[in-house]
């Protein structure tokens, strides 16, 4: 009775200690794996807290590759936003699809013009004796492709100063008064513009650049010429040519060897004597958007 009451007793303390490692062992991997968690976040926060010291403790030689990546630390985050929206992403490009190139703006330019003429002559016109000078901007501008080996540029131009040197007295033709004093000149300011005209260019990629050009539209004075029976407006229309140098990439200076401005009324009125003008021009280029290499 006495070995089977110390045997019994014996396997009573067994099985005790085998339920008590059963239910302590996973206490203790959880606490441990617990441990292990909060070990990992202190170290990784210190990391953290060590990292702008270190940069801020970084010599004035780094290397190339330590200083890109400081450079691309302090770049401000829109500067890398807008580079992230401007370039396509590549998952989402097919292998044959190529990026397009940005659009070139047109090639285009504004002249600084001045104009005198030399003499008058009938053709369209019966007055005489008058000499026109204007000053203003023309804007060329390549829209129509070639035509005969030529660029076709369009043009516009708007004159700001106009002046018209004329006899004092004049017939109902335009014509010098006989009967009035002779030598007494008038002169009469006005105003032009010209929306439509037309440019041919030729050899527009080398430096000597020979054109011929048209243009039309109106011009007022202040009283009514050629005749003080004719209009205050009339209608203007100019042809010409010349040369163009290329003088830089941006500047230019034309140099217009002949060109005829003439205005008319159009019978507007009863009367229409009109002028026709001889003169030369003098322009100094401006050149806008892409150039002609």
């Amino acid at each position: 009775m006495h070995l089977r009451r110390i045997d019994h007793s014996h396997f009573t303390t067994q099985r005790a200690y085998t339920f008590f490692v059963r239910q302590v062992r996973p206490v203790c991997f959880s606490v441990l794996a617990g441990l292990c968690l909060v070990a990992a976040q202190y170290a990784h926060s210190q990391e953290a807290q060590a990292l702008p010291a270190a940069n801020a403790a970084a010599p004035a030689n780094t290397q190339p590759e330590e200083k890109v990546a400081v450079d691309f630390a302090s770049t401000p985050v829109s500067a890398v936003a807008a580079e992230a929206i401007a370039a396509p992403p590549l998952e989402s490009m097919s292998a044959g699809e190529t990026v397009k190139p940005a659009k070139q703006p047109v090639e285009s330019e504004i002249l600084f013009e001045g104009l005198a003429s030399y003499g008058n002559y009938k053709i369209f016109a019966s007055s005489y004796d008058m000499k026109l000078f204007t000053a203003g901007v023309e804007y060329d501008r390549h829209s129509f492709g070639h035509f005969l080996g030529a660029q076709m540029d369009y043009v516009a131009e708007f004159l700001p100063f106009v002046l018209l040197d004329k006899p004092l007295s004049t017939s109902i033709f335009g014509t010098p008064d006989p009967s009035r004093a002779k030598n007494i000149r008038q002169y009469v300011p006005g105003v032009g513009f010209s929306p439509i005209g037309f440019r041919w260019q030729w050899r527009s990629k080398k430096t000597i650049k020979p054109y011929l050009e048209a243009k039309g539209g109106i011009i007022a004075f202040a009283q009514k010429v050629p005749s003080p029976e004719a209009s205050y407006e009339n209608f203007s229309l100019q042809s010409g040519t010349g040369i163009q140098v290329r003088m830089s990439e941006r500047w230019g200076l034309r140099l217009g060897l002949f060109s005829d401005f003439h205005f008319s009324n159009a019978f507007v009125v009863p009367v229409n004597p009109g002028l026709d003008v001889m003169n030369a021009n003098l322009a100094i280029s401006y050149h806008l958007g892409r150039q002609a290499q």
